[in-house]
């Protein structure tokens, strides 16, 4: 995960080894993994890039944080879309509807 500091655009990286079923489940996890730092500052959302590595196959995806949040605020779709969302908001410790 990488994001632009506040002085002179320098760019940091976190790296996080979580187990997911998905890239949004990945991206979540390593989210409240990295924020469960103190010295980790607001993460902000909009254009940061996560990217995400699979290891039993070597893949590499990466996910607008924007996107995620925009799906993560969704309603309805199928019974496994609101699982998802679900599962992927209780990992962030947000609210999950019902």
């Amino acid at each position: 995960m990488r994001r632009n500091g506040p002085r002179h655009g320098r760019c940091f990286a976190h790296r996080r080894s979580v187990t997911a079923a998905t890239l949004y489940e990945a991206v979540a996890q390593g989210l409240a993994a990295i924020r469960r730092n103190e010295w980790v500052a607001g993460i902000a959302q909009g254009f940061n890039v996560v990217k995400v590595s699979v290891a039993d196959v070597r893949v590499e995806h990466e996910a607008k944080l924007g996107e995620v949040t925009k799906w993560l605020e969704k309603a309805g779709g199928s019974p496994r879309d609101v699982s998802q969302r679900q599962r992927i908001r209780s990992i962030l410790g947000m609210p999950v509807s019902r």
